[in-house]
């Protein structure tokens, strides 16, 4: 498929098991054919290791690692893009004042302390020894202009996740106060996101270079391949990494990644597919980590249509619904390996309301468009390539059980790289659905409602909204529920609020995929979290 442009999938005759038996056909064949990929090994070979002639044999504690990614880690910055494997790389060369920790907990790192000293004030004071790996030391001044730039930035991922932006204020060198008009008592949970750098050196994009905090440095970064090499800080203010070297690249045909790890040239793989990570379970030498997951992956409705549109109508939207047979698609497509959700947010998640489930019924879905005027719609999907494992095949599958209630389904894929911001935003293209993954970074479900369904008219002016979703109601329930210290009653608001974002129906389909990562043995002390990220620091790499 053409990567330089937004691609049209052609729809297959073939019904959605057809889709499934092809597709697992094509994979086996793939991972029996080491020479196919002969080239795209040679852009993804992992680095020599400091002792041993490649990372395939054994190698000592430190030496070098091997990490290939199935998306294009454009920058090691995080303003605009979230998605879970690229927080593992940027935080460990950015660190912020907290993170979220095993328990989906807040934890301090470069703050000494983080209090809510007032309803709608928190204190934070920074720690004595924190410093970049050039040993200048972290100011307020430098988080207040990361903070600044984080709400700067057009189309700000991060940034749409906070009710509002924080006034700053700087009590002495350590200390400063971040004051909010109503009570956000998330705040240091959302704070674990806000990317820590020199103040001088900030700008409001997203950074593949310069200073930062982390346990690791950049030594080299070529953002146009997605291609890092990060050494360990010796100036680092923390527990000292063990790694001397971590290799950063992308690979985007899965086949190529799995030949990766089980020929030995890369350490560890990322988002891989349920079928492959069947394979890797018999290889004796690589383990697959699965855990249960923060992320949520819909079919989400374009909220931007005029009134007299179809998709306008909740009616329309529900009825789609039911044309989806997602219990097949789990067990055929995505071997049991993900959960239907059964609200808005993921269960996983603090202060996740059920809702309801989504249900096959296509007779319903037929009799249910026929009855609001919606009999041969036409609708077109779009996604980035990669978004999700298994992405095309799973739309096309879909596409087919839409046909078989009249109506059809193009697929537009935007490449890896490609503006599928400007595509959301409504800029470059009109578009029905949009198959999307939302991952979570602190693990409430307030941070996923605010960031997808707050959105406000005046948001919207800018298109900074998600998809166009504006609901006065929601958004007011959720303000109410972000201000609310008692937790109960916090959780009370938050389920009324999920309850009327079900009622609108935003998606035809949603669920929630395990954390899955492949890696060699060899490779130790290495703890997945429940938001699909791990810490770099921490990881070992161990003799065989």
């Amino acid at each position: 498929m053409p990567q330089h442009s937004p691609a049209m999938l052609p729809l297959s005759d073939l019904p959605a098991r057809e889709v499934s038996r092809r597709s697992i056909l094509k994979f086996a064949s793939l991972a029996g054919a080491g020479a196919l990929f002969a080239p795209a090994l040679a852009a993804c070979a992992g680095p020599k290791s400091a002792n041993s002639a490649s990372t395939a044999g054994a190698g000592a504690a430190g030496g070098t690692l091997s990490i290939v990614l199935n998306r294009n880690l454009v920058s090691l910055d995080n303003k605009l893009n979230q998605y879970d494997a690229a927080v593992t790389v940027q935080r460990a060369v950015r660190e912020a004042l907290t993170k979220i920790g095993d328990d989906l907990k807040p934890e301090l790192v470069l703050a000494e302390s983080f209090e809510q000293t007032k309803p709608t004030v928190w204190t934070v004071k920074l720690r004595s020894d924190v410093h970049y790996s050039d040993k200048s030391p972290v100011t307020v001044e430098d988080v207040e202009t990361a903070l600044k730039l984080y709400f700067e930035v057009k189309a700000g991922y991060v940034a749409s996740q906070f009710p509002e932006q924080p006034t700053f204020t700087k009590v002495d060198d350590k200390t400063f106060t971040l004051t909010t008009k109503v009570p956000v008592v998330t705040l240091n949970s959302l704070m674990s996101n806000i990317l820590i750098t020199p103040a001088k050196d900030n700008k409001a994009e997203e950074l593949s270079n310069g200073l930062g905090t982390g346990p690791f440095v950049i030594a080299n970064a070529d953002t146009g391949t997605g291609t890092y090499t990060l050494t360990r800080n010796d100036n680092y203010w923390g527990t000292k990494p063990a790694l001397d070297t971590v290799k950063v690249s992308y690979q985007e045909e899965e086949g190529a990644r799995v030949i990766a790890i089980t020929s030995g040239q890369a350490d560890v793989i990322d988002t891989i597919t349920p079928e492959s990570a069947t394979a890797l379970k018999t290889k004796s030498d690589i383990d697959v980590i699965e855990t249960p997951g923060t992320r949520l992956i819909h079919l989400f409705f374009n909220f931007r249509k005029p009134a007299g549109h179809p998709l306008a109508n909740p009616k329309v939207r529900e009825a789609l619904t039911y044309a989806v047979d997602h219990d097949s698609l789990i067990k055929a497509l995505m071997n049991n390996q993900v959960t239907s959700a059964e609200g808005v947010v993921p269960k996983t998640l603090a202060g996740f309301a059920k809702t309801g489930a989504y249900a096959y019924d296509p007779a319903k879905a037929k009799q249910m468009l026929a009855d609001n005027g919606a009999s041969g719609l036409k609708l077109t999907f779009i996604w980035e390539d990669s978004e999700f494992a298994g992405a095309s095949r799973v739309l096309e599958a879909i596409s087919q059980m839409l046909a078989a209630v009249g109506v059809t389904a193009t697929l537009k894929m935007i490449p890896k790289g490609g503006e599928i911001n400007a595509w959301r935003r409504g800029e470059a293209g009109d578009w029905d659905v949009l198959a999307n993954g939302y991952g979570n970074q602190t693990g409430l479900a307030l941070t996923n409602l605010v960031g997808q369904y707050g959105g406000t008219a005046e948001k919207e002016k800018t298109r900074d909204t998600y998809q166009g979703f504006v609901v006065p109601e929601v958004s007011a329930l959720l303000d109410k529920a972000g201000a609310e210290a008692d937790e109960a009653k916090r959780n009370d608001l938050l389920s009324q609020a999920q309850e009327k974002i079900w009622a609108l129906w935003p998606a035809m389909w949603a669920w929630t995929p395990n954390n899955v990562l492949a890696k060699r043995k060899r490779v130790t002390t290495l703890k997945l979290r429940a938001i699909n990220s791990y810490d770099l620091g921490s990881v070992t790499v161990v003799s065989a």
